[in-house]
């Protein structure tokens, strides 16, 4: 016990080294705390330019943390804006039901200039927000109207020349005829030895419905040739099948459902047999007779 108390207890002596040696601690913290050196530390010019490196590249992420905490805005299309939206827009409540009130009317904001107008927000507002405006495609990106060309009119029949008298000469003059349709049209007008109407140019096999219609633009049937009709009701297959557009399969039909019915009374009741269609019959009736 008392081995331990004197571990506790000092003598005046011990006392007046304590203190003597806590005061030097005091004066030793106190010079350090207020002295600065005097001269920088030294680094070496490639260390300096290594610590202004990552020095802007702290400033760096500094600024891209910063840009993050803002909150984001994204495009919108002005003409939807709520009371909220305005607010954080920055807009005040004039503003807002100014634009309410021209959208409630049935109008529409079809660019930044309308939206200055109706809402009449500052220039310096409208600076900060117009560059998110998002206006639909239609009216952003409008497709070019198409320029009307007027359609060459139709010729009267008095301005018409006559189809059946067309030479290869004329019909290559037709602008978009070429030498191998103006060929095939004027044989088959010869063919038949002559077309009794316009329509029968359409049967013209290799020659485009747009040359066609040129040709019909210039010439019409004005003089038709002599037809010498074929009575159906005496005329055999084989000279039913001289007519245009009638196969002999087709002219056998005739004549079987001729001797089925004793008789022919109309042209019309051709119409319904198998293989003959209303373009046949139109073409066909043109050399036809019942007597």
């Amino acid at each position: 016990m008392n081995n331990l108390k004197s571990h506790f207890f000092y003598d005046r002596q011990k006392r007046s080294g304590i203190l003597v040696f806590i005061g030097l601690i005091c004066v030793l913290m106190s010079v350090s705390f207020w002295y600065e050196p005097t001269q920088d530390i030294a680094i070496s010019e490639e260390e300096h330019v290594e610590v202004l490196a990552f020095q802007k590249q702290i400033d760096s992420l500094k600024v891209v943390a910063l840009e993050n905490k803002k909150p984001k805005r994204y495009p919108f299309n002005p003409n939807y804006i709520t009371d909220y939206k305005g607010y954080m827009l920055g807009m005040s409540v004039e503003e807002v039901d100014r634009l309410h009130r021209f959208r409630e009317s049935g109008q529409w904001i079809n660019s930044v200039s309308d939206f200055k107008k109706v809402t009449k927000v500052s220039d310096s507002l409208l600076a900060t927000i117009s560059p998110y405006f998002k206006f639909p495609d239609w009216i952003t990106n409008p497709k070019p109207k198409k320029k009307y060309t007027a359609k060459p009119k139709w010729k009267t029949y008095d301005q018409k020349k006559d189809l059946n008298k067309i030479t290869l000469e004329a019909l290559m003059a037709i602008e978009g005829l070429g030498e191998v349709a103006a060929d095939k049209i004027l044989r088959n007008i010869q063919k038949i030895g002559g077309y009794q109407v316009d329509a029968q140019l359409y049967d013209v096999y290799g020659v485009t419905t747009k040359q066609k219609r040129a040709v019909l633009n210039e010439y019409t049937v004005k003089e038709k040739p002599v037809v010498k009709f074929i009575n159906v009701n005496t005329a055999s297959a084989s000279d039913l099948s001289t007519i245009p557009l009638l196969n002999f399969d087709l002219a056998k039909e005739i004549v079987d459902y001729r001797i089925l019915h004793e008789g022919i009374k109309s042209l019309e009741e051709l119409s319904g047999l198998d293989g003959m269609t209303d373009y046949k019959f139109a073409r066909i009736k043109l050399y036809l007779s019942i007597e």
